[in-house]
């Protein structure tokens, strides 16, 4: 197949969404940059994603902060500063604008305000686009998929579904300055947290799990940032056992290199289990938005709490993934004294 816009230069990504959403859009990104290696590519996110783009400049050549739009959740809408970056899109004159944030509901209309010589991305059934660059969004399927499918729509050759998040030598260090009294794969890391409360699993449960790896031989480490300090505090009141509280105490860099070392992650469906699949850390990720179809990754074991709120059901799950990992450890040792 052939590329359906030859000879971009200016490109902009508009996905104004978190981390999780931006890591499943990767694998897509990555897919633009190989079609289009000279062009200049633009994310237009939130503000949050300056950094993004600098852990994932071989992609992103630049960043411009979205300032909101009505009926978008993610943040608050700013008239004026939405008045100046609407001016600045039309400035810009960008070759394409791609549409990466959804089905197109609410953003299509302004995406076409930007004033680009074209525009690509998603549509829903009710509000199509007539335009052959534009997909009617995939309702099903994996999330990095739903992106690739749009790539391939353009005449852009997939070049993996691998999402990545790469870990440089100031995250090592970072991390090594802890001073933590633990040697890789001889830990879990245990993340309660998440941006909506709905999406968090009972912390009683995070902590029994905790203990029932301490008991193993892992010590479990609690993570999270500074704002989820409220149920880090919850799932520590419930520990019986010994571990490790890091919450606010590491940059995403250093906590991506925490996560790379662990034995498994334990966590809610959320940005930390994408990094996690990133790295290639197994975990047990319970998702509590019933839609483990479409955020899940095939090196976790997802447990989707909206149909079987069994604590039970996890337990086995965790012992089996133990048993797969140390079968795993096993293997390779073998193979190496071969």
């Amino acid at each position: 197949m052939k590329l359906v816009l030859p000879g971009l230069k200016k490109i902009a990504v508009f996905r104004a969404l978190q981390l999780g959403d931006m890591l499943c859009a990767i694998p897509a990104i990555r897919a633009l940059r190989h079609a289009y290696p000279e062009a200049e590519i633009t994310l237009l996110g939130l503000p949050w994603a300056a950094s993004f783009i600098k852990r994932f400049d071989q992609y992103f050549d630049r960043f411009i902060h979205f300032p909101g739009y009505p009926g978008l959740p993610e943040q608050d809408f700013d008239e004026e500063a939405f008045n100046d970056f609407l001016l600045q899109m039309q400035e810009e004159k960008f070759d394409l604008v791609l549409q990466m944030q959804g089905n197109g509901s609410i953003v299509n209309p302004l995406m076409f305000r930007f004033g680009a010589r074209h525009v690509a991305g998603f549509h829903n059934d009710e509000e199509t686009i007539p335009s052959k660059l534009f997909l009617l969004y995939p309702d099903f399927g994996q999330e990095a998929n739903r992106h690739l499918q749009l790539m391939q729509h353009l005449g852009i050759p997939e070049k993996g579904a691998h999402l990545e998040f790469p870990i440089n030598q100031k995250d090592r260090e970072e991390l090594e300055n802890l001073l933590l009294p633990v040697t890789p794969k001889k830990y879990i890391c245990v993340h309660p947290g998440s941006r909506g409360t709905w999406r968090q699993w009972p912390p009683a449960y995070f902590a029994l799990l905790a203990d029932y790896l301490n008991q193993l031989g892992y010590m479990p480490i609690i993570t999270g940032t500074e704002d989820e300090i409220d149920i880090t505090r919850e799932v520590r009141k419930c520990l019986r056992q010994p571990h490790i509280d890091l919450t606010g105490q590491t940059s995403l860099g250093a906590l991506a290199a925490l996560i790379k070392d662990a034995f498994f992650i334990i966590s809610n469906c959320t940005g930390i289990s994408h990094i996690a699949a990133a790295v290639q850390t197994p975990g047990i990720i319970i998702s509590m938005d019933g839609e483990p179809h479409r955020w899940g990754h095939a090196i976790h074991r997802m447990i989707d709490w909206t149909k079987d709120k069994h604590i039970e059901r996890v337990m086995l799950q965790t012992e089996s993934l133990i048993k797969e990992l140390k079968q795993r450890e096993n293997s390779n040792v073998a193979a190496k004294s071969d």
